[in-house]
């Protein structure tokens, strides 16, 4: 067995120290997030998918079918090189909604800001059953194919469960109050997902600071193997939109909505004790869902500068042999 199976199996019994509330905590600022994001959904990019179905469904398709499909071919093809909980936390993150951040990301990559947010829309409301769904097929298919000595069990309906009161109720309120409320909702709605978004990050920083031991230890193996997963999910939504022959911008944010996941969620999945117990071995997929969090930011920011500056050499060599036929 080498090395870096070796590392990982230790990895596993590793719990990430989040403090005492910790998986409390990280469920309410995941809610608060929800409750944001949901200020911003209109039904008016759920029209989008209507005068631009082909956009829509592509990526769709993309985010709920082929990046889990994806993820389970690269895990089952490496298993022996991963430890079950590694693979199960790639799976996991592959079966969660489009990250908040990928609007953004998709602004300064000059992608298509409206299918961006329809995305994210979409795939945050649908979440609440895609999410488990995908996760009881991908992740219970793996665990028959890994020939676990011990049995481990993924409890979809302690899934559905929370993700119903983290993401249903809080996406349920947003819209509500959106809906009914316009004028006090535009006047919130920023603070709350600046706000929300600076208390995850805080949390992170925390996070980072009270396991750096464990960070330093094992990063070099899950920085590759994220590294990698990262690049396939990248590589997954730009090939589902060349193959649906769309337009440049529209390629540039299904592949960021695709490759931006909401590892946070994932996080909170594996901190609840009523889905993944403390006995259950469980530091392989904390650390594959904490490190998502902070390398896609990182892999979508350095797309969107190779993106903008590959634009501009072409715009550049353009207007150069504009200049030469005219003289």
């Amino acid at each position: 067995m080498n090395q870096m199976v070796l590392q990982l199996e230790q990895l596993d019994s590793v719990r990430l120290n989040f403090g005492n509330n910790g998986g409390l905590i990280l469920s309410i600022v995941q809610a608060f997030i929800m409750f944001g994001v949901a200020l911003s959904i209109k039904p008016l990019h759920f029209k989008t998918a209507f005068r631009n179905p082909k956009g829509v469904i592509t990526g769709v398709v993309s985010q709920i079918v082929l990046l889990p499909l994806v993820t389970f071919i690269g895990v089952y093809v490496f298993k022996s090189y991963l430890t079950v909980t590694v693979a199960l936390g790639a799976i996991l993150v592959a079966c969660c909604p489009g990250g908040n951040i990928s609007n953004f990301i998709s602004s300064i990559s000059r992608g298509n800001i409206e299918l961006s947010v329809s995305l994210t829309a979409i795939s945050t409301v649908s979440a609440v059953v895609i999410t488990p769904l995908n996760f009881s097929i991908w992740g219970n298919l793996f665990i028959n194919s890994a020939e676990l000595v011990r049995e481990l069990y993924i409890p979809i309906s302690e899934v559905f469960k929370t993700l119903f009161l983290i993401i249903g109720v809080p996406l349920l309120l947003g819209i509500l109050c959106s809906s009914k409320l316009p004028r006090f909702t535009q006047k919130i709605a920023k603070p709350i997902q600046r706000i929300s978004v600076a208390i995850f990050m805080a949390m992170v920083i925390i996070a980072f600071a009270a396991n750096y031991h464990y960070f330093v230890t094992y990063i070099k193996y899950i920085l590759i193997i994220v590294l990698v997963h990262n690049a396939l999910a990248f590589l997954a939504g730009n090939s589902a939109a060349r193959v649906m022959r769309l337009n440049e911008r529209d390629r540039r944010t299904l592949t960021i909505e695709t490759g931006i996941q909401n590892s946070g969620l994932a996080l909170m999945l594996i901190f609840n004790p009523a889905i993944f117990p403390p006995e259950v071995a469980t530091g392989g997929m904390a650390f594959m869902a904490a490190w998502w969090g902070v390398w896609h930011i990182i892999s979508g920011l350095g797309l969107s500068v190779f993106w903008n500056r590959s634009r501009k050499a072409r715009y550049d060599k353009a207007l150069s042999e504009r200049k030469c036929r005219h003289k």
